[in-house]
């Protein structure tokens, strides 16, 4: 028989052949690296059996979609040592997650896990592995299923929950089993746990079942799983990495900003020094969008409650909107989002073609209750400052103005040290609004901007909102990590529920399209990436201090105060710490703060009109004469180098 490869290429195999011998059949290198399939474009174990003219592609475990399969599986060899070591336990849900994976346990008697446990949790595993033990698929009835799980109350509810009809034509339930322990799963899994063993057990955490807090309260184990163990490796020295630049550490150890518990959680203050880098990376902003020809509006922070309705926010986010206010006799929310007041400032008198594109962009500040779960940091609050535009455009003109947006959002994102990007497009759902040839129009003009900026993307098949396709740019940071940060959507919802019109060339009326543009995507969220992507040393441009002045005796004081008097003559930031303390520890304390640049100025340099720069993470020079010092950190911070 004839399968077809993802390259176009063919292979002829025997008939009754697997996924498994089509590795085989291309070489040794990929058998042994094959971890699944996926055949026809569905995830298939590598011994499903294959059939004339499938599309057949070998998942490899060096891959994300192959380690998401080494995720799995090792999650379930994780829940088979749980009820090994703690008879009774019952077992709920375990799936991957970025990184690693995790399983939800209920313990007999109230027993909770220890951090000692996750040890002999993890030898067991090893056990298990060593054993190389098969994963075997079974399809079961409904009714099947629940007399195999009986005992595991959480897998008969999710059994329950299936519909009887499903299994009309044929099974309603998959299980994998091994050694006798089963679990409930779509799959697919390696083909036994010996293709298993780089993995490492976290920590143990609460969970809710389901996520909803009226339900049992579980235990959480979270683990890691790798192709081998020099990946694994590496992934640990990535996780202590990101601890020593966790930016709610930096925010403190800098005073930049803190969570007074008065306020209440994921609502940040912040103090002069924080402030003044949100000033910086704002008026930055300001400056590139008013050059690119963006109008500065100013909407308030809560509206009357009919505006969400009209704007569909009441029906789509309610539960993540924090509670109205009755005054007056009206209904009045915080404001979830900018777009709806954006719209009506468009609205508020008639709109012609000439007028298009309409640029709105607003520093608005945004309120969504987050669940105290998920709070994290900056880059999970409740009050959100939104870098927000809203571009209204005719249809003839969304392709252009969408490269053009593009461009402008990865030029920024460089000037702000960001320069490792990826991208998805994400293209219309099954469930969706508005006509599907506008959904081909807008998504034509996403993919377009993509390749006019020749940034690599991946398709989101089928992952737009149900009221747009979009772009969403992520940035990986400077150990490895993804963000996601600006986003591109093409709204086709709003336009209509608003009923947005403007006059055409031809003299009739016609439906603008609106742009959703967010740069930052908040400015506390990429506020703490930047601490975290520079460990807090921020480029000079961005420091709230760019250099500080050392006198090495309290004789040469005068002489420092006049190096400052030349620094802060042209605008640059600096300040002066007095010999107090000897040098060394002065230039301690100036380097804790993460200061660019620190200068030492003793005898030789009053008598020369010199400075000794000491440079964070550079070679001292010794003999800078102070306007070439000046001239350089000048063209630094103009420059945003």
């Amino acid at each position: 028989m004839k399968v077809f490869l993802p390259d176009g290429s063919t292979r002829e195999l025997p008939d009754e052949s697997t996924a498994a011998d089509l590795a085989a059949s291309i070489g040794r290198g990929l058998a042994k690296a094959a971890v699944a399939a996926v055949v026809n474009g569905a995830d298939a174990d590598l011994g499903a059996q294959l059939h004339e003219g499938d599309q057949v592609a070998i998942l490899t475990a060096n891959t994300d979609e192959g380690r998401y399969v080494l995720r799995h599986s090792t999650a379930h060899v994780m829940a088979q040592a749980v009820c090994d070591l703690f008879p009774g336990a019952k077992y709920a849900i375990g799936p991957p997650v970025e990184d690693g994976f995790y399983y939800d346990f209920d313990l007999p008697g109230g027993a909770r896990f220890s951090e000692d446990d996750l040890g002999r949790i993890e030898v067991r595993m090893r056990e298990i592995v060593g054993e190389n033990q098969p994963f075997v698929r079974e399809e079961l009835s409904r009714e099947e299923g629940l007399e195999r799980f009986a005992d595991q109350p959480f897998k008969v509810e999710i059994i329950e929950g299936v519909d009887p009809q499903e299994g009309a034509e044929g099974s309603a339930v998959s299980v994998y089993r091994n050694d006798g322990w089963a679990d409930l799963c779509r799959g697919p899994h390696v083909p036994s746990t010996s293709r298993l063993g780089s993995f490492k057990l976290m920590k143990v955490a609460g969970a809710y079942w389901r996520g909803d807090e009226h339900r049992p309260m579980l235990q959480r184990i979270y683990g890691t799983a790798w192709e081998s163990d020099k990946a694994l490796a590496e992934h640990l020295h990535r996780l202590e990495e990101a601890e020593r630049r966790d930016h709610r550490k930096i925010g403190l150890e800098l005073d930049l900003f803190h969570f007074p518990p008065e306020i209440g959680g994921g609502l940040p203050v912040f103090h002069p020094k924080g402030g003044l880098i949100r000033k910086l990376m704002e008026d930055y902003a300001k400056d590139e969008h008013e050059a690119a020809g963006y109008e500065f509006v100013w909407t308030p922070h809560l509206a009357k409650s009919t505006l969400f309705e009209i704007s569909g926010h009441l029906g789509w986010y309610a539960d993540g909107m924090y509670p109205p206010m009755e005054l007056e006799g009206a209904t009045y929310y915080p404001k979830p989002m900018n777009c709806p007041m954006h719209i009506l400032i468009y609205k508020s008198q008639s709109r012609s073609y000439r007028e298009l594109p309409m640029r709105l962009f607003e520093f608005g500040t945004v309120y969504r209750f987050e669940r105290s779960g998920v709070l994290h940091g900056l880059t999970r609050v409740r009050g959100i400052t939104q870098d927000d535009s809203h571009i209204f455009v005719a249809p003839d003109q969304l392709a252009e103005e969408l490269t053009s947006l593009l461009n402008f959002v990865l030029k920024v994102l460089r000037t702000f040290g960001l320069t490792d990007f990826e991208a998805e497009l994400a293209t219309r759902p099954e469930k969706f609004v508005g006509e599907p040839e506008e959904w081909d129009i807008a998504t034509d003009a996403l993919r377009s901007a993509l390749e006019g900026a020749g940034l690599d993307y991946k398709l989101a098949e089928g992952e737009g909102a149900f009221y747009a396709p979009k772009i969403d740019v992520h940035v990986r940071d400077a150990i490895g990590r993804r963000w996601q940060i600006s986003t591109l959507q093409v709204d086709l919802q709003m336009p209509q529920r608003f009923d947005m019109e403007f006059v055409g060339a031809d003299n009739t009326r016609h439906r603008p399209f609106m742009i959703h543009r967010a740069l930052f995507g908040s400015v506390e969220r990429f506020f703490g990436i930047l601490l975290e992507h520079y460990a807090g040393a921020l480029p000079a441009w961005l420091s709230p201090v760019q250099a500080r002045v050392l006198p090495v005796r309290a004789d040469h004081e005068l002489y420092a105060a006049a190096v400052l008097g030349r620094l802060k003559a042209i605008g640059l930031r600096a300040d002066v710490a007095e010999a107090d303390e000897n040098v060394g520890s002065r230039i301690r304390k100036a380097k804790l703060e993460k200061i660019p640049y620190v200068l030492v100025v003793g005898d030789d340099d009053v008598e020369a009109g010199t400075v000794g720069v000491n440079p964070r993470g550079g070679e001292v020079e010794r003999g800078v004469p102070v306007a070439t010092f000046v001239d350089r950190l000048r063209d630094e911070v103009e420059s945003k180098s």
